[in-house]
């Protein structure tokens, strides 16, 4: 064989393996198919503040998310601005310090706005709530600022009635009543006369002093308390929270304390029901207080005009609403509706802090500027989307 024949041979080999290498990556590529991502759940967002028609008492919705792992209902409640018990009613089968990853929460953050003149400010003892009612323009619609708070012991009961704002005061002292330094001495721990201000100042960084000697509604340095009967009287609240209604709050705004456990209000063509626990003290005749109050929510002005006044009432709901008072408002005038299939229907939302919220999510520093939190949220929103 010449070498002209080598050469030849050698051409072919090296044509014929790119015809090989060719027909390899024209043949089709068996990969595996990506695996198909369920959508996004939405943003929460912010549940404390809100405008409404002045035909209207309920504000707010209901949410519902899935637990982090490492969550508590505690740490959950903070998060979305509700009281401790508020969270605990609405998931009475939830365990409240082992929720378990992907445990399905109700979020009860859609409130009636109790039974009073809507000025000033409003707290309703039996949801453990403040609502405050800012001035409005006439024209413009009504807003209501609302947050959990916590309130005063069985035996240093909150009181009931009307009072207002008398002073306020940023980095307070807490000057112990003699009857709060005999409690404490009596339990083998001496308070001192005064406690200045400070990380364990009970007062926590601003107070609104009401006409009441020693009553005020002021911050804490234990806001796990929120949501809870664990004062002396006073009225606490998340130290995020007690900044803005430091803030929004003149002097000389009336102040107004109720114990409202069974709620009624309109929303567009629906009659809500939201009860609470009856708290330990109350020893009213609740039945019949109900009773009174649907009749006057069904005759009243506002239930006249248009369907309401059409609107048939569900005692079977109603019902079942008073014996498991889940710090829910439900619509007792919807056909066939129970507690549970109002909550199928309820908007899914990701467990994270809601957009605009009040708090930042840091315990140690938990106050931000509004501005600064609002652009905070904004970019957590880019980076999920």
């Amino acid at each position: 064989m010449t070498i002209q024949h080598l050469r030849h041979l050698g051409n072919c080999l090296w044509i014929g393996v790119f015809l090989i290498l060719s027909a390899c990556q024209l043949m089709p590529q068996h990969t595996t198919a990506p695996e198909p991502t369920l959508p996004l759940a939405p943003i929460p967002v912010a549940s404390h503040e809100f405008t409404f028609d002045a035909d209207d008492d309920v504000v707010g919705m209901i949410q519902i998310i899935s637990a982090n792992h490492d969550d508590t209902l505690s740490d959950i409640a903070r998060r979305f601005n509700l009281g401790y018990e508020e969270i605990v009613n609405a998931n009475p089968d939830v365990d409240p310090w082992l929720p378990k990853a992907g445990t399905k929460v109700v979020i009860p953050t859609q409130f009636v706005l109790p039974n009073a003149p809507r000025q000033g400010i409003v707290v309703n003892l039996a949801a453990m709530r403040l609502f405050y009612f800012p001035s409005t323009k006439p024209g413009k619609p009504q807003r209501v600022i609302t947050h959990p708070v916590g309130i005063g012991r069985i035996e240093w009961k909150t009181p009931e009635g009307i009072t207002r704002v008398i002073e306020k005061k940023e980095k307070p002292s807490w000057i112990p009543t003699p009857s709060i330094r005999k409690e404490y001495a009596s339990n083998g721990n001496p308070l001192p006369a005064i406690i200045p201000p400070g990380p364990d100042n009970p007062m926590g960084t601003h107070v609104l002093k009401l006409g009441w000697p020693s009553y005020a509604i002021h911050g804490t340095d234990k806001p796990p308390s929120i949501g809870l009967r664990g004062s002396h009287g006073c009225l606490r609240m998340y130290p995020e929270d007690i900044i803005g209604i430091y803030r929004e709050v003149p002097i000389g705004t009336p102040v107004r304390i109720v114990n409202q456990p069974r709620l009624l209000g309109w929303r567009g063509a629906a009659l809500y029901l939201q009860t609470y626990p009856v708290l330990e003290d109350d020893k009213r005749n609740h039945g019949r207080l109900l009773i009174q109050a649907l009749s006057s929510a069904r005759t009243a002005a506002k239930a006249k005009p248009g369907k309401r006044s059409h609107a048939n009432i569900q005692q079977a709901l109603i019902s079942e609403a008073i014996r498991d008072p889940r710090a829910i408002a439900v619509p007792i005038t919807q056909p066939d509706i129970t507690i549970q299939r109002y909550l199928d229907r309820a908007r899914h939302v990701q467990n994270t802090l809601p957009f605009n919220a009040t708090w930042n999510g840091d315990s140690e520093h938990p106050a931000a500027d509004s501005a600064a939190l609002k652009l905070s949220r904004q970019e957590t929103i880019r980076e999920k989307l």
